[in-house]
Parts: C-alpha cells; structure tokens; sequence
C-alpha cells in the first residue's frame, strides 16, 4: 500500500462526501478508493468510517486522523513546491495579510507590475488591521507596522514607520500652532482609540522626552477616518506619513512640532514584513519582500517632503 495515496484517497471521500463523488473528482474508479481505504483502515487496526446506505461519517479516531492528515498532506505539498522553487521560476500561492490603509496606498499600485514580473505566483490578500496568528490562518507573510515583532517569527525591515503631528490650516488659523510639547495639552487632539484609559503623546529631540497628556471630542479606530477629520479643520492627529505625506506636500495639513520626533510608545519603529519560520527558504515569498523593499526602502517616496522640511530645504 502506497501510504501517501491511501491518505489522499480517504481524505479526498471525506472532503467529497462520499466515494462516488471524490472518484469523479479525482477521475478514478469508486472501487480503486474503497481498496486504498479500507488497506488504510486495516494497517491501522481500526475503522476511520462509518458507512451506510445514506451516508458516511467519521468515527471518532478517523476525525483525529482526518485532521492530522490533511495538515501532513498540506506539509509535504509545501515542502514539494519549495522544492520545486529552487529548480524554477518562483510560483505558487502567497496568502498575505496586510493593514488596511497601508494595503491600498502603498501596496495594491504595486500589484500589477509584481504579478506581470512573476507571472508563476498567485497572491491571495487579507486586508485587516487586526494582528492576525500567521500559523493558525495559514498565512504565508504579515505587513506589520510599528514596534519589532517578537523573535517568534522572522521579520525583515521594508521601510521606516515615520509619524507626525499636523492639523489643517483652518485649524491652527483658528485655535494657534503649539510651539512647544506641553502646549499640546490645550488643543483638540483626534485619537486611535486603542489608547485605552489615559492617551498620551510622546515627543523627543535629542536627550529630551516627554510624555504629553491629551484629549480631544473624536476617538476612533481607522487611520484614514482621521486623516479625514483632520482635514476637515476637527484637530491636532497624530499620523503616520505613508499616510499623509501627499497632504503635507500640498499643504492640505501642516506639520506641528517639526523638530520633536512624536510617537505613541516612545520610537519611530517600521515597517515589516514578518513571515513564519517554516516559510524561510520560499523564493516565492523572498521575491515578493525584495520587491517591496526596492519600492519603500529607508527613504519612502511617502516621506521626501518630510524629510526636506526636516531639512530645511522644503
């Protein structure tokens, strides 16, 4: 008995519903998979199914050996397509998960010249903001933004995660431009809620930090919602450039605090893209990061009008 083939038939009858209708899937006669599982049942000592005239089910062990069959098939799928990526063009399915905004700003406008370069390659894209566990949703690589990931994956740097404080011009007309962190305290600041309990900004130049109390009439949890009330004349918001950088060089919003570096934990961070152990090696996914890394880099085009006033040549 073919080990593999027996497994792949009996999950094939199970996912199928029945003999017939995996055979005519898999263009096989019913007799050949009833062979493959009853040999499969017998090398166990034990029955997987349960079969009558209207229907088939698991037995309580053959729902145990389903499941850890399958995540057994998909292994050595996985491992014969990284196999087969070092012989060949890089090919397959990628699953991504990515942040909402960020995915289509700066990702989905890339899509088209990533796919015409490796035509062998299929994505299949997530948009979330949620950090989402890579292994038990069976994905392939994570846009992550902010704070290094832990060192239970693998994680490579795209670009700097740059933030900054602005507001409209019709905001800081009406209610003044803070030239100093503590100022921050008595202006209408728009919040992330996931600021939970007291928000705070925190500024630093140099040796210098502060932790800067806030509030403010708007709480929210997207970023563009924000952006938007922001441009609206609402208040102050903290951002990240790879979100406002276009409204900043039309001036559409203006930059407060130019020379203090504002973050909410304390650092700039970046921009990842983090992938599971067991993906090391996949060139499918070692070209896609490459591609995103020469289009981002450490000096993003989202960033060259922040970086120019930093400058003082904007």
């Amino acid at each position: 008995m073919d080990r593999f083939a027996a497994l792949a038939a009996f999950i094939a009858v199970v996912e199928n519903g029945g003999f017939s209708p995996a055979a005519r899937r898999l263009g096989v006669a019913p007799s050949s998979l009833t062979r493959q599982v009853n040999a499969l049942g017998r090398s166990l000592g034990t029955q997987l199914l349960n079969r009558s005239t209207r229907a088939l089910t698991l037995t309580e062990v053959g729902e145990q050996y389903f499941d850890d069959g399958r995540r057994v098939l998909g292994d050595l799928e996985r491992a014969d397509q990284s196999a087969g990526e070092l012989t060949g063009p890089p090919k397959g399915v990628l699953r991504l998960s990515v942040p909402v905004a960020f995915g289509r700003l700066h990702v989905a406008p890339f899509l088209p010249a990533f796919l015409a370069a490796y035509p062998g390659v299929r994505l299949d894209i997530q948009l979330t903001d949620a950090v989402v566990n890579l292994a038990e949703q069976r994905m392939d690589m994570a846009i992550r933004l902010g704070a290094q990931p832990p060192d239970t994956t693998i994680a490579k740097r795209l670009a700097p995660h740059r933030r900054v404080i602005c507001a409209s011009p019709a905001y800081l007309e009406a209610h003044g431009t803070p030239a100093e962190p503590h100022e921050l305290s008595d202006h209408n600041c728009l919040l992330f809620d996931y600021l939970a309990g007291r928000a705070a900004w925190t500024l630093s130049k140099g040796d210098a930090s502060h932790e800067i109390p806030v509030t403010g009439n708007l709480r929210a949890n997207g970023s563009e919602l924000l952006r938007v009330a922001a441009l609206g004349g609402a208040g102050l918001v903290l951002m990240p450039t790879w979100l406002v950088g276009e409204d900043l060089r039309t001036g559409r919003l203006r930059c407060v605090l130019s020379d203090w570096t504002p973050s909410i934990s304390g650092g700039e961070g970046a921009i990842w893209a983090v992938y599971p152990r067991s993906r090391r090696g996949s060139r499918k996914l070692t070209v896609l990061i490459e591609f995103l890394a020469e289009r981002f880099g450490p000096s993003p085009y989202w960033d060259d009008f922040v970086i120019a006033q930093r400058d003082g040549s904007a």
